[in-house]
């Protein structure tokens, strides 16, 4: 499993959360290291990035699909998609099934992720440290703060 990250700073912990390899997605040679070489990537980048140099990256007849959802409209080139028979598609969140997938899945690669639990209530502090990237790396709301 590979982690794409703009940060060199985040290869120690990729690697302890599972990451088989880490690339430097503002470091051009590495990104071409691996062009058509996946046949899916996972796209959970909420910000805005460059689409069309991961999906060179996709293998022909690769899927990329996205989770995140940057705030404004990401420029898409065709042929990014056509010349190599790839798809990009979207999902927002899946069941309970696709969610025990999902973590069945990490369970057997070893992927796991450090998480900040928070309280409900600290919903829209939450949200402010997250426009000042000052957390590491997901916020999780502990449900039983919810009554």
């Amino acid at each position: 499993m590979v982690l794409f990250t703009t940060s060199p700073n985040k290869t120690a912990d990729a690697i302890r959360l599972g990451a088989d390899e880490v690339v430097v997605s503002r470091n051009e040679t590495e990104m071409l290291k691996h062009a058509g070489s996946f046949n899916f990537i996972l796209d959970c980048v909420s910000a805005e990035h460059d689409l069309n140099s991961y999906l060179q990256l996709l293998k022909r007849d690769g899927t990329m699909t996205l989770v995140g959802a940057p705030e404004k409209p990401t420029p898409l080139y065709s042929f990014s998609l056509i010349m190599g028979r790839r798809r990009l598609s979207g999902s927002a969140i899946g069941g309970i099934r696709e969610t025990q997938e999902m973590l069945d899945f990490c369970a057997e690669k070893g992927v796991t992720a450090d998480i900040e639990l928070i309280k409900i209530q600290q919903i829209n502090e939450a949200y402010e440290r997250l426009l000042k990237s000052d957390v590491k790396y997901r916020f999780v709301i502990d449900i039983a703060s919810l009554s």
